[in-house]
């Protein structure tokens, strides 16, 4: 069986993460949240994948090559414009030669449910149960048919929503054909799914596990679940007087200098300075060539590749983006006072605690504090003794 992966958005509401990548390709756990699912994939017993591609593809191309790295095969389709789900499909056309799974590639699922997913007749929606429906595209469902689906709304009919994971027969490209242009300016995946519907054809197959990667703070949720999960190796170096437990990952060449506290589930990446007299806490992702310095302490955190954050600094519930510089005494707040769900740009995260998020490139002079909730665009400059708060945009200076 082949697997289709839908991978040619953005993913505007992951900005300024996404200002030079596209979302399947941010790190979590230090992978890219598309390699966990392509690795579920293949533990389900799936070796043959069609990436649909656009929006900064050579990311994804340079990461995955012909994807023998990861013992499969992956064949490249580019969607020149993002014009819909549908539309990503439909770039397809040809190379899918029988039933094949469709995935998002913005979610992370399981092997088990991928692989009962695949022995399921098709045509088969994965189906999940939330606590929030109005986020997502909720479906009715009766016995294991489903009778009805609609787009986010105030008012759901049901706490079942539509996963993003599918299994199709070549029939769904002649439905494909026929689809026009929603109201959003695009072509739906879901036009093609109410003929199903109503034909009394689709049918559902619940998930027991998924997770929706759908704003920044969402990545923290899934780094801390894959980090648990995973199974850890230490390579590098560590010094005498450190307290690393055996369920922290330590990539080649990272060096854990003296003094250094490193607690529960973490991961560091390769080529790595941290320390000396570090504190790391659990949940936390730090990736290749960082460098975490004296007395700096960082919590439950994802800090990608090339971020210097070297003396007297706290990172605390953060997502930081690669390459930036933390001048010595920054610090990020991540508890409102009131003990109140953290905003952030006047969205709320549902988060007591949560600290920022900062694009790459940042550079912060020495003694800034960085606000509760705040968002700080890419290749910003922060003078040193600054109070960052709010919605920072690209490339500003603050003096």
């Amino acid at each position: 069986m082949q697997c289709v992966v839908l991978a040619a958005g953005e993913g505007k509401r992951m900005r300024p993460l996404t200002g030079r990548r596209p979302k399947v390709m941010l790190p979590i756990a230090n992978r890219p949240m598309m390699e966990h699912l392509v690795l579920a994939a293949r533990d389900a017993g799936i070796t043959d994948f069609i990436f649909v591609v656009g929006y900064f593809e050579r990311e994804i191309r340079n990461h995955f090559g012909d994807g023998s790295a990861l013992g499969v095969k992956i064949t490249y389709v580019t969607q020149r414009h993002q014009l819909g789900t549908a539309d990503a499909l439909r770039a397809t056309a040809g190379l899918v030669n029988g039933r094949f799974l469709l995935l998002n590639g913005d979610m992370v699922l399981k092997r088990d449910d991928i692989r009962e997913l695949c022995q399921k007749s098709a045509p088969c929606v994965g189906i999940h149960q939330t606590d929030h429906p109005q986020d997502y595209g909720v479906v009715t469902v009766e016995e294991d048919r489903i009778t009805g689906l609609e787009e986010k709304s105030e008012n759901p009919k049901s706490n079942l929503i539509n996963a993003g994971a599918y299994l199709f027969d070549l029939d769904i490209f002649d439905l494909l054909s026929g689809i026009t242009v929603s109201g959003r300016g695009e072509f739906e995946l879901t036009d093609a799914l109410e003929v199903y519907i109503r034909d009394g054809t689709l049918t559902a197959h619940p998930l027991d596990y998924w997770l929706d990667v759908g704003q920044p703070w969402d990545l923290l949720d899934a780094n801390e679940a894959l980090i648990a999960a995973m199974h850890h190796e230490q390579h590098g170096t560590i010094e005498d007087g450190c307290t690393v437990p055996e369920t922290v990952s330590i990539g080649r060449g990272t060096v854990i200098r003296a003094g250094t506290y490193i607690e529960a589930s973490c991961v560091i990446g390769e080529n790595c300075v941290i320390g000396p007299h570090a504190y790391i806490r659990g949940s936390t992702a730090i990736g290749d060539d960082c460098h975490i310095g004296h007395a700096t302490e960082i919590k439950n955190s994802i800090i990608m590749p090339g971020t210097k954050i070297p003396h007297f600094n706290y990172i605390g519930d953060s997502v930081i983006g690669s390459n930036c510089n933390f001048g010595a005494g920054t610090k990020v707040a991540n508890l409102r006072h009131d003990n109140g769900a953290v905003k952030v740009c006047g969205k709320t995260t549902g988060r007591r605690k949560f600290g920022a998020i900062i694009g790459d490139g940042v550079l912060f002079g020495i003694n800034c504090s960085v606000n509760v909730g705040s968002l700080v665009g890419s290749n910003a400059k922060i003078a040193p003794h600054s109070l960052v708060e709010g919605c920072i945009e690209d490339g500003s200076v603050i003096r």
